[in-house]
């Protein structure tokens, strides 16, 4: 069982720079693949980086490379998304989700197993 607690959302102007935390309060991340995901009011669910976390090797979707950053802190057990030149579209709630970890990498939604409550992000244009 692991809970997560998200946090870092808020307001910010378009070009601006937010970074998101998702830490494990209880137990840990040592065998699972972590990720981020968004959601937008009125649309999908959306994959937008993830990391393994054994590893530290990293996934990201290809319209978010170049402007979001996954890393992970160990010794905290918690996982950080930089996100940098934000855009209006960027505009979501934000979860941070985990799974077992696995060979490929997984970017359904169903495909984890927990979530954190999520956090909004709202950048102004």
């Amino acid at each position: 069982q692991v809970q997560l607690v998200e946090s870092g959302g808020g307001l910010v102007q378009a070009g601006g720079s937010l970074r998101l935390s998702c830490a494990a309060s209880e137990g840990t991340f040592g065998s699972y693949n972590v990720a981020w995901f968004r959601q937008a009011p009125g649309k999908e669910r959306d994959i937008v980086a993830a990391i393994r976390w054994s590893a530290g090797a990293t996934y990201y979707t290809d319209s978010l490379k170049g402007r979001f950053t996954i890393s992970r802190d160990n010794a905290k057990n918690t996982v950080y998304l930089q996100m940098n030149s934000l855009k209006p579209e960027d505009t979501a709630v934000y979860f941070c989700a985990v799974r077992a970890a696995s060979v490929l990498w997984k970017v359904r939604p169903e495909q984890y197993n927990y979530w954190g409550q999520g956090t909004q992000v709202t950048v102004s244009s």
